[in-house]
């Protein structure tokens, strides 16, 4: 037997997780309210790379889940009536020092437009293989589409989960169900003790600007003079903007997306290492520095499904540097859950939060 249609559901949060799961819901029937505080693709959801892979989560438990999700990508490009950049990509690795070639040379001849004194190391990922989008401009998309079959955005910090609802700003919204879908910040709802630990891992990006490079994503091996390596990426968007990300940070998270601070220096050494696979790239000028917070969990995979304990109550978070790529498939499992009691487009017990301990005693 399935479960009854909810007859309203609180999703918060207006990242892409978040927005993924209202498109569904919406798309399945449900009324959905969507509570954001800050606003929509304000924090990773805005600042990531927006690159997805069909085969490279092959390896763990996330395989299913991204195949499904890079096959929704390709749907929803057709099915939403917006460009959000999504484009096919060829994806090449690359080796570069900060000072000095790379010994050994290229491996294999790269494209014209990589004139500088990175070395070729090989192709990593064909257009049937890997892809892009523009990570803010798909999200809002994807709230659109539910805006758009009658959900409603609000503006609000979501204090706590309640009996029948969730309290936003001291106010009770009365809901069916609540989805949680805050990133780094999910664990700090009030009302929740069964949650697993989710913690915000921050990282820095900048873009450049370079029109014309061609859809050729890069991943690179960069090691600085002192030795430590970095692996930046490298990510052309077709307006003419280059992404670049790569810099880890161990800052602790902010109250919120408002208080996220950049680091210049970070940012700079991002745009010099991309200089090293171009001479266009490193004459681009920067047009952005930007720093934000993945939401990791302990064992790497992310928490989808029933928060145990509470009934109606949903969490969707953790996706860590995946969450662009699986967004559309965790959306669409979720919904189903939600709506008709089980999911159907992926098994989402691998990532059911009943695994890891509570992060709260």
């Amino acid at each position: 037997m399935t479960a009854p249609a909810p007859g309203h559901v609180a999703v918060c949060g207006a990242g892409v997780i978040g927005a993924a799961v209202a498109y569904f819901l919406s798309q399945r029937g449900a009324a959905v309210t969507v509570v954001e505080r800050t606003g929509v693709a304000c924090a990773a959801s805005g600042k990531s790379g927006g690159f997805i892979a069909l085969d490279w989560c092959d390896t763990s438990e996330l395989g299913p889940l991204a195949r499904a999700s890079f096959a929704l990508h390709a749907e929803l490009a057709q099915a939403i009536a917006v460009d959000y950049g999504y484009r096919r990509l060829s994806t090449y690795m690359m080796a570069a020092r900060e000072r000095g070639a790379v010994p050994g040379g290229h491996r294999m001849a790269p494209p014209a437009w990589m004139d500088g004194d990175a070395a070729m190391a090989g192709l990593i990922g064909s257009p049937a293989t890997t892809a892009q989008v523009h990570p803010a401009r798909f999200t809002q998309a994807l709230l659109d589409g539910a805006l758009a079959r009658g959900a409603t955005l609000r503006k609000g910090r979501v204090d706590s989960l309640v009996a029948g609802g969730v309290n936003v700003d001291g106010e009770t919204i009365r809901a069916d169900a609540v989805v949680l879908a805050m990133g780094p910040w999910t664990g700090r709802v009030g009302g929740v003790r069964a949650l697993p630990r989710v913690h915000g891992l921050k990282g820095y990006s900048v873009t450049l600007e370079a029109p014309g490079v061609p859809p050729d994503a890069v991943f690179m091996d960069y090691r600085l003079a002192g030795g430590r390596a970095l692996e930046p990426e490298i990510i052309p968007r077709p307006d003419g903007d280059v992404y670049v990300c790569g810099m880890a940070d161990l800052q602790p998270l902010p109250d919120s997306a408002d208080g996220v601070l950049v680091n210049d220096a970070a940012c700079a050494m991002l745009a010099q290492a991309a200089g090293r696979v171009s001479h266009g790239l490193a004459a681009a000028a920067i047009t952005r520095r930007q720093a934000c917070y993945r939401p990791v969990t302990d064992d790497g995979l992310p928490l989808i499904g029933r928060i145990p304990g509470m009934a109606g109550a949903y969490v969707a978070t953790g996706h860590g540097p995946w969450g662009m790529l699986n967004a559309p498939a965790t959306g669409l499992a979720l919904a189903e859950l939600i709506v008709d009691g089980r999911a159907k487009t992926v098994d989402l017990r691998p990532f059911d939060p009943a695994r890891l301990p509570p992060a709260r005693t």
